[in-house]
C-alpha cells in the first residue's frame, strides 16, 4: 500500500487518470537499471527516483570529473573525484529518502551484466559508446526485459524502446548492427548539455510508461532528435527476423 507520505509526494501523479493508485503502487513495487550516471543517466535517474520507482539499480564505473558538469547535472562541484555511482547516490537520497539504491561501481562483464538485469524489470541504457549498448542489448533480449535506449552526441539526439516481450520489436541489433569502429564519443565530438536533458528526460517518461502500464512506448519506432533547428522526426523501425541477436528468440 501507499502510505499518507507517498499519496501525498505522488498526488500530482496520482491524480493522472492513466496512472492513478494502481499505476503508482506498480512504480513502487519496480526495479529498474540505468546503465551510465553521465548526460543521459542524470536526468533518468533523478526522475525516476521523485516519481517512485521503488528500486533503481545505478551501474558506472566512472568517477566524477570538471568537465562533467556542463551536462551531467546529477553530479556538482563537490563530486568531481567522487565516484558517478556515489555522487548520484547522495543526490537521490535527498530527492526521494524512499528508493532503494542497489550500486554497481565496477565495470559489468558479461556475467555481472546479466546478473544485473536479471534482477530488474527494465533497463535504461545511457551508456556512450557501442560495445556497451550492444552487450546490454543481448543482455536485455536474453533476460526478456524492456531496454529504454538513447543517445546524443553533438546536436542530434535519439531515442528508442525495444521490448523482447512483444514478437513484433526489434532490438537494438536490428536497427543497428555492428556499429562502426570509428564512432566518436562527446568527450571528441561534443554535445550540448540540454540535448542530453531532452532525451534523458524522455527515457525517464518512456520507462514510466512501461512500469506503470499507461500510454504508448516508443516500440518500433525511432526518435530523432535535431536540437539545431529543434525539429522531431520519427522513423518506423521493423524487426529483422534474421538479427543475430534476437532473430533465433522469436523463431
Amino acid at each position: 500500500m501507499l502510505t499518507d507520505q507517498e499519496l501525498l509526494r505522488y498526488s500530482r501523479q496520482i491524480l493522472l487518470q492513466p496512472v492513478d493508485i494502481d499505476g503508482q503502487l506498480r512504480l513502487k513495487q519496480s526495479r529498474a537499471l540505468i546503465v551510465g550516471l553521465g548526460g543521459l543517466g542524470a536526468p533518468v535517474a533523478l526522475y525516476l527516483a521523485a516519481a517512485g520507482v521503488g528500486e533503481l539499480h545505478l551501474a558506472d564505473f566512472d568517477t566524477v570529473d570538471l568537465t562533467n558538469l556542463q551536462r551531467q547535472i546529477i553530479h556538482d562541484t563537490d563530486s568531481v573525484g567522487q565516484t558517478k555511482v556515489d555522487s548520484a547516490m547522495g543526490r537521490l537520497r535527498a530527492i526521494n529518502p524512499e528508493v532503494t539504491l542497489v550500486a554497481h561501481r565496477a565495470a559489468l562483464d558479461a556475467d555481472s551484466l546479466a546478473a544485473a538485469v536479471n534482477a530488474v524489470d527494465l533497463v535504461l541504457d545511457c551508456s556512450d559508446n557501442f560495445s556497451t549498448r550492444e552487450a546490454v542489448n543481448a543482455a536485455c533480449v536474453a533476460a526478456g526485459k524492456p531496454l529504454v535506449s538513447g543517445a546524443a552526441i553533438r546536436l542530434e539526439g535519439q531515442l528508442s524502446v525495444f521490448d523482447p516481450r512483444r514478437a513484433d520489436s526489434p532490438c537494438y541489433h536490428c536497427l543497428y548492427g555492428h556499429g562502426s569502429d570509428t564512432e566518436l564519443t562527446c568527450s571528441e565530438a561534443g554535445v550540448v548539455g540540454p540535448l542530453v536533458g531532452v532525451v534523458g528526460s524522455l527515457q525517464a517518461l518512456e520507462a514510466l510508461k512501461l512500469l506503470a502500464g499507461f500510454g504508448e512506448p516508443l516500440v518500433g519506432r525511432l526518435l530523432l532528435i535535431d536540437a539545431l533547428t529543434t525539429r522531431f522526426r520519427e522513423l518506423r523501425v521493423k524487426r529483422d527476423p534474421g538479427c543475430s541477436v534476437c532473430g533465433a528468440k522469436h523463431g
